[in-house]
C-alpha cells in the first residue's frame, strides 16, 4: 500500500514538471542537439553536405569571427568586473538609507533593465551624436576635448562606447540582489565587530564579503553568460562596424546565418561559444564555491 501510494506521488511530480521539461526540451535541448548537427554540413541553397568538422577549422583562420571572438573577450573582461564591483558599492551605500530611499534608487537602478533595448539605444545614440550629442558638449564644456569625438564612427572607442552602455543596463539586477544578500548578513556580527573597534573595511572583508559570495557567485555567472550574448545594442548602435571593431560573436552568427544563410558556419560559431561560455562558468563556480566552503 504504502508503495502504491509512493508511485502515485512520484507520478503526481512528474506532472507538476511536464510543462517545464517540454519547454526545455522543444526550446532549448532539441535547438541545442540540432545547432551542433548543422554545424557538422555545408548548405548550399536547400542542399546540405556532410563535412565534419571543417567548419570549425575555417574559423579557426577566419580574421572576422577571431576578431569578433577577440572583441566578445574583451567586453566581458571590462564588463563583468566593473558590473559586480560597482553594483556591490551602489548597494552598499544605499542599503542603509531609509526604506522609501533605497525603493527609489532600486526603481531608478533597474528601470534600464526592464526598459526596451530600442528605447535605450535612442538615448545613447544621442548622447553618442557627434555633432549634437550632449556627450561632446559636456567634455568641451569641461575643457577635456577640443572637437567633436566620433564615439561610435571610431574603432578606437567605438567598442568602449558600447560597453558603457552595456554596464548601465546591466547593474539593476545585481544591486537588487546584492540589497537583499545585505539584509540577510548578521546586524550581530557587524555590531559586535564595531564594539571590538574593526574598520570599515575589515567588517566589509571579515563579515559582510563572506556572507555575499553565494549571491556574487550567481551575479558573475549571469553577467558574464549576457555579455557573451550581447547582440541587440551591436546591432541598433553599430552594425558590427566601422570595420568589424564592434562585432561580436553572437552579432557574426545572426550576420553568417541571416544575411548570408551560411548555416553551418553560424552554428559552429554558436558551438564554440557555447564551449566557452561553459569553461569560463565552470572556472568561476569552482574558484567561488571554494571561497564559500
Amino acid at each position: 500500500m504504502l508503495s502504491k501510494l509512493r508511485r502515485k506521488n512520484d507520478f503526481s511530480g512528474y506532472l507538476f514538471i511536464l510543462p517545464s521539461m517540454v519547454f526545455f526540451l522543444t526550446f532549448v535541448l532539441y535547438p541545442m542537439m540540432k545547432g551542433i548537427h548543422m554545424s557538422l554540413f555545408k548548405f548550399r541553397g536547400r542542399r546540405e553536405t556532410f563535412v565534419a568538422l571543417q567548419n570549425y577549422i575555417k574559423l579557426l583562420s577566419d580574421r572576422v569571427f577571431l576578431r569578433s571572438m577577440g572583441n566578445t573577450m574583451l567586453i566581458v573582461s571590462i564588463a563583468v568586473p566593473i558590473v559586480v564591483a560597482l553594483s556591490l558599492f551602489i548597494a552598499i551605500n544605499i542599503y542603509n538609507k531609509s526604506a522609501a530611499v533605497r525603493s527609489f534608487f532600486r526603481g531608478v537602478f533597474y528601470l534600464p533593465a526592464v526598459s526596451s533595448v530600442v528605447s535605450i539605444t535612442v538615448v545613447w545614440l544621442w548622447i553618442y551624436n557627434p555633432d549634437f550629442g550632449i556627450l561632446n558638449y559636456v567634455l568641451k564644456s569641461a575643457h577635456l576635448i577640443d572637437k567633436n569625438v566620433q564615439w561610435l564612427g571610431d574603432s578606437t572607442t567605438a567598442i568602449y562606447a558600447i560597453i558603457v552602455v552595456l554596464i548601465t543596463t546591466s547593474i539593476g539586477q545585481p544591486i537588487i540582489l546584492y540589497i537583499a544578500a545585505l539584509g540577510n548578513v548578521p546586524v550581530e556580527l557587524i555590531e559586535s565587530a564595531k564594539i571590538d573597534g574593526a574598520s570599515n573595511w575589515e567588517i566589509f572583508k571579515d563579515i559582510i564579503w563572506p556572507q555575499i559570495i553565494p549571491t556574487t557567485l550567481y551575479i558573475v555567472v549571469t553577467t558574464t553568460i549576457n555579455s557573451f550574448q550581447i547582440f541587440a545594442l551591436i546591432q541598433l548602435m553599430t552594425a558590427g562596424g566601422p570595420n568589424y571593431s564592434t562585432s561580436t560573436v553572437m552579432y557574426l552568427v545572426y550576420e553568417t546565418g541571416i544575411k548570408i544563410q551560411d548555416y553551418g558556419k553560424a552554428s559552429a560559431m554558436g558551438v564554440l561559444l557555447a564551449i566557452i561560455i561553459a569553461i569560463i562558468s565552470t572556472m568561476q563556480f569552482r574558484y567561488l564555491n571554494r571561497k564559500i566552503d
